[in-house]
């Protein structure tokens, strides 16, 4: 999962350690209520300029990874 370190940060300096974008204040929960919403890619990053194409399409490539990785293998 190194992809992680390069599209999501957690710090507890920045916005109590909610988990954001590398880079930015852009909490990564933001990207799927947007998404949860109807709205395309393209609208979140007109909104949050400050992150990349490429980190939102790493963080939704991360989401999948974890998700599916924990249904198929479940605890």
């Amino acid at each position: 999962m190194k992809t992680a370190a390069r599209v999501i940060h957690s710090d507890p300096d920045i916005l109590g350690g909610t988990p954001v974008f590398v880079g930015t204040r852009v909490p990564m929960k933001t990207l799927l209520d947007y998404l949860e919403a109807g709205d395309p890619l393209d609208e979140f990053l007109d909104h949050f300029p400050s992150v990349s194409r490429e980190q939102a399409i790493g963080a939704l490539e991360l989401a999948k990874e974890i998700l599916t990785n924990y249904y198929a293998n479940p605890a």
